[in-house]
């Protein structure tokens, strides 16, 4: 059977190995498929196909059909197999699993399994996907719709039913997140309705405020429960701030701290060799981030601190990993496209202000009318006067490609400006540090409007999203 022709796929072969491949034949299997991406990708060892399925909110199924796939687009994550005996001779293409050895190593030492507890998406699904309950509870509410479809029964639910149906829930609100918030919690329970209309609270506006409620304290008692097994992300008294995924993961199974701490130690040792394998080091810091995060989250160390123990996640790759790793987001990608987006938006703003910004403003706008690469300078001129626009003390922003934390220069030789920025807010959510007080609304445009992290903005940057949307 064909499937189709005109196909564009989004292919993830690591958080910053994204392509964008498109299909101009018809495709005859998942296998034909399969092949194509080898070839066209150049992807040499074997590999597995997962698929964003939007029958479960985009969640991550295995390819196994051809007609499994959405029309005309789709986005796809490579799943590398690891070979039995593996040289060290390219990198992982996927963190979510690892083996290697080393090509200096004559005695082929292998570095152990990982396999890491991590959540995979980045945002809150709309919908929200129902999980299925217990056999006898789904014939009971296959029944109950059957009954309110016909003459509209509610379905009386006893206790230990709503038990099940709320442990569920709540099992599956965790594997998106620890904490939701009220407008999420209440999308849950809508989307429990919507499913099931049989378990309508009688007489309610909206059908569903009693089960909102009903989740919301199986959801606390479900962190109680956790957290007492053991849970890092529940047991340390944080909560996420900035729509992190990760934020505290488990170790991965089979490892300790102990283990992990090795890990880190062979990973510094690797860092002092002046020609230092990348494959170990992405291996190994992979490995270790559930180590890492709970250092930085428990113990808040001086960025110094880090650098002189985790050296390697100021490495520029490693810290556009480390950001995929704590919120599923490819941070260079989405960042720089939403530049190229809003950048000669940004300057019609800036001009149609005039003189209200003072002569900064006026500077960078000269700046940008005698550059010779008009594009580049269009970028750097959009960020540098962001601050202003926001009315905030752009002084204290980057003004160079050196990236600056703390007084400590942690990252030199970068690119461009937008790609030091990029770096920049990269490294906040890797060193957990909060947004400077002086630029917080700055960099809460460049979460919540340039990367997409969280649609809930301040007033300030509400207006100027809504500013930069209305411009054509």
């Amino acid at each position: 059977m064909e499937f189709t022709s005109n196909m564009r796929l989004r292919v993830v072969l690591a958080p910053d190995n994204i392509k964008r491949l498109d299909i101009l034949q018809n495709l005859t299997s998942a296998e034909h498929l399969k092949t194509i991406i080898q070839e066209r990708l150049e992807i040499k060892d074997d590999f597995l196909i997962q698929f964003e399925d939007p029958e479960f909110g985009n969640e991550l199924c295995n390819l196994t059909n051809i007609t499994e796939l959405p029309p005309e687009r789709a986005v796809l994550k490579i799943i590398q197999k690891v070979p039995e005996e593996s040289e060290l001779e390219t990198s992982i293409s996927s963190l979510d699993t690892a083996s290697m050895s080393s090509p200096s190593d004559s005695s082929n030492q292998s570095f152990p399994f990982v396999s890491v507890r991590q959540r995979e998406m980045s945002w809150w699904p709309f919908p929200f996907p129902i999980p299925k309950f217990s056999y006898d509870v789904e014939l009971r509410l296959e029944k109950g719709n059957d009954n309110f479809k016909e003459d509209g029964t509610l379905l009386t639910v006893p206790r230990e039913m709503k038990m099940d149906i709320l442990d569920s829930i709540a099992q599956a609100i965790f594997s998106f997140k620890a904490y939701p918030n009220n407008q999420e919690l209440e999308s849950v329970s809508a989307a429990l309705i919507e499913k099931y209309p049989c378990l309508k609270d009688p007489g309610s506006g909206t059908g569903y405020h009693s089960w909102t409620m009903s989740i919301k304290y199986k959801v606390g008692n479900y962190r109680q429960k956790i957290r007492k097994a053991g849970c890092s992300e529940v047991t340390v008294n944080q909560k996420t701030k900035r729509c992190e995924v990760n934020f505290l993961p488990d170790n991965p199974v089979g490892q300790t701290d102990c283990s992990l701490q090795k890990e880190q130690y062979a990973l510094q040792e690797e860092m002092k060799k002046k020609h230092f394998s990348m494959a170990i080091v992405d291996s190994k810091i992979e490995l270790t981030f559930s180590l890492r995060r709970k250092e930085i989250i428990s113990e808040e160390p001086l960025v110094a601190d880090v650098l002189k123990q985790w050296p390697a996640l100021f490495l520029e790759d490693q810290v556009c990993a480390e950001f995929y790793r704590i919120t599923q987001t490819n941070l260079k990608s989405t960042f720089l496209s939403s530049l190229n987006e809003y950048a000669p938006k940004m300057i019609m703003l800036y001009r149609s202000r005039g003189g209200a910004y003072g002569d900064e403003m006026k500077t960078l706008l000269d700046q940008l009318d005698q550059a010779s690469d008009v594009l580049a300078q269009r970028k750097a001129t959009a960020l540098k006067g962001l601050p202003l626009f926001m009315r905030e003390k752009s002084g204290n922003f980057l003004k160079t490609c050196l990236v600056v934390v703390e007084e400590q220069v942690v990252l030199d030789n970068v690119q461009d400006f937008p790609t030091a920025v990029a770096l920049l807010f990269g490294l906040i959510y890797a060193i957990n540090i909060s947004y400077p007080k002086e630029l917080k609304y700055t960099f809460e445009t460049i979460q919540k409007v340039f990367i997409g992290l969280d649609p809930q903005c301040s007033a300030r940057v509400q207006s100027f999203k809504t500013k930069l949307l209305k411009l054509k």
